[in-house]
């Protein structure tokens, strides 16, 4: 693939361009952040070692070809990569895919994106709460786990609302603190490996148990590119960056790229020292959620085990960080296009932020997590709706850059490979991945579709009796 190309100079600018669109109140937000910022909220989000808590589920799922799954979902998820970089070129702002969808389908369009994508940065940073509170509770059994739940949540918040910056800076120091923690577990995992040998064939983790099965591995992709949702997050951030929109489209590509070697390796040592086989796994559901954990123990120590828990606990309540950031800048976008109240338009003058968005995705995160932290089966309820908005943006995302491009000619020199061919693979990616999804997920996406078109309609009915009564 080529670089995204840039607009058409020439062209008009889309609805809200650069520069044209700042609050209401005056005040816009401020360009803070650098290149490994932008990498920074999107490892966060993403979390380096994404794949421990369904390598178990991934393993069965693939027949053992763990490695080649995450290897062909990096794949699957750059056309989306790719999409988001053409499309922030086009429109650098907040609003990410609403924004992307807007100028390229149509606003009615733009809604949906946006609305549906709501539905998952609202709830992804929920889950990622939760997932924290879990791991704290059981290291610290005498504190309930919803109590954890809303500690991270408020923590977390108050960083947000000190400033794109300051987040960024703790962000980048638990992302640090992640990456050591998954280096330890790659060069004891070396030194296992070099000593005692591996558990598996070494082609395993490539080639599966047995005959590999291409359907095995789709099946098990469908599952893995959950693990990227979030390097998305990085275009929410287009209006604070330094250096434009190029550096925004960069971040993006470099983000997937970096998560999936991470994934890619953490997942073929693994499965080297896994003491379970794929089909022991597929036999025993129950075993799936702790089989990382489990290798590190078998494999390493207790310690290491340990070790790898308590940053996940941190990990997740940072990734939740970075979700509300790009969530709060989501509705912050939609509000000053008059897609949601306006006050929450608003940026505090003094952090630099969108306070009242930040704090109303906090509420609505806030009650979810705890909610389900409450619950036996919160978790299940919670994981299985997250990923039908996002992937539904996705689709819209893709189909905005056909619009723009190729349909509404918008570029000098539309491309046929770029404009057309690459936005397609993507949307057969993403509907895929959607047909694979649980029947809960299709449901409550359905509803939540379905809520979202009657806003609209009452939208465009007001709009239409204003400029009649005008």
């Amino acid at each position: 693939m080529t670089a995204p190309s840039e607009p058409n100079p020439s062209s008009p600018p889309p609805p809200g361009a650069p520069g044209a669109s700042a609050a209401p109140d005056g005040g816009g937000l401020r360009r803070t952040l650098s290149f490994r910022d932008l990498i920074v909220y999107g490892l966060l989000f993403i979390a380096p070692m994404a794949p421990v808590g369904i390598f178990g589920t991934l393993q069965a799922k693939s027949h053992g070809a763990i490695t080649v799954v995450y290897v062909v979902a990096t794949v699957a998820m750059a056309f989306t990569a790719y999409s988001y970089a053409q499309m922030v070129r086009v429109a650098p702002q907040a609003g990410s895919v609403f924004t992307y969808a807007r100028v390229g389908l149509g606003e009615g369009a733009g809604f949906v994106a946006g609305w549906m994508a709501m539905l998952d940065y609202l709830l992804i940073p929920a889950v990622a709460y939760l997932f924290s509170g879990i791991a704290m509770h059981a290291l610290v059994p005498s504190v309930h786990q919803w109590v954890w739940t809303a500690l991270a949540v408020v923590v977390t918040t108050l960083l947000n609302l000190s400033g794109v910056r300051a987040a960024a800076v703790v962000g980048f120091a638990v992302l640090a603190m992640e990456l050591v923690v998954l280096a330890v577990f790659v060069v004891a995992a070396l030194w296992v490996l070099a000593t005692d040998g591996a558990q598996r064939g070494w082609s395993e983790p490539l080639t599966g148990e047995g005959a590999f099965s291409t359907s095995a591995v789709l099946a098990a992709v469908s599952v893995a590119v959950l693990s990227y949702l979030g390097f998305d997050a990085i275009a929410s951030f287009a209006e604070e960056t330094t250096g434009g929109s190029a550096r925004v489209a960069r971040a993006v590509l470099t983000c997937l790229v970096a998560a999936g070697v991470l994934f890619a390796v953490q997942t073929y040592l693994a499965a080297l020292l896994a003491p379970m086989s794929a089909a022991e796994l597929a036999a025993k559901p129950a075993e799936q959620g702790d089989a990382f954990y489990t290798t590190a123990d078998a494999a390493v120590g207790e310690w290491l085990q340990k070790l790898v828990a308590a940053s996940k606990a941190i990990g997740a309540a940072f990734a939740a960080l970075a979700g509300q950031a790009a969530a709060g800048r989501l509705l912050f976008a939609m509000a000053r296009d008059r897609r949601l109240p306006g006050a929450i338009s608003k940026v505090d003058a003094g952090s630099g932020v969108p306070r009242r968005a930040l704090l109303g995705a906090a509420v609505v995160t806030l009650v979810a997590a705890v909610w389900a932290a409450r619950r036996d089966d919160g978790l299940d309820h919670l994981s299985s709706i997250v990923n039908v908005g996002a992937l539904t943006a996705f689709g819209l995302l893709h189909a905005s850059v056909i619009g723009w491009f190729w349909v509404r000619k918008r570029a000098a020199h539309p491309n046929l490979l770029r404009h057309v061919l690459v936005p397609v693979l993507g949307l057969a990616v993403v509907v895929a991945v959607i047909v694979e999804a649980s029947g809960t997920a299709q449901v409550v996406g359905a509803v939540w579709l379905a809520v979202g078109l009657v806003v609209l309609a009452v939208q465009y009915g007001r709009r239409k009796g204003g400029a009649a009564g005008g």
